[in-house]
């Protein structure tokens, strides 16, 4: 795919989480972190940090679950990429 930063076999993958103040934080695979507001999932938002740090990678790390919580985060639509 021109211009694309990556290739069907090998999408951005998160190998790590962490929150700071008001974020959530995606580290990367590729030495890249991701940042987003908390205020963007209700979900995560609402949760205690106990039920923060319980998450767990989906697919390889193609997204992150919280499963106290029930949310699901795609690295790919935190990337704008969620269609290939």
């Amino acid at each position: 795919m021109p211009g694309s930063a990556f290739t069907i076999d090998s999408p951005p993958a998160a190998h790590g989480v962490r929150f700071d103040g008001s974020m959530v934080y995606f580290v990367l695979t590729d030495g890249r972190e991701i940042g987003m507001p908390i205020d963007w999932s209700d979900r995560l938002s609402q949760a205690t940090p106990e039920q923060r740090a319980h998450w767990r990678l989906l697919g390889g790390g193609v997204g992150v679950h919280w499963p106290d919580v029930d949310e699901d985060i795609s690295i790919l639509v935190l990337l704008g990429q969620d269609c290939l």
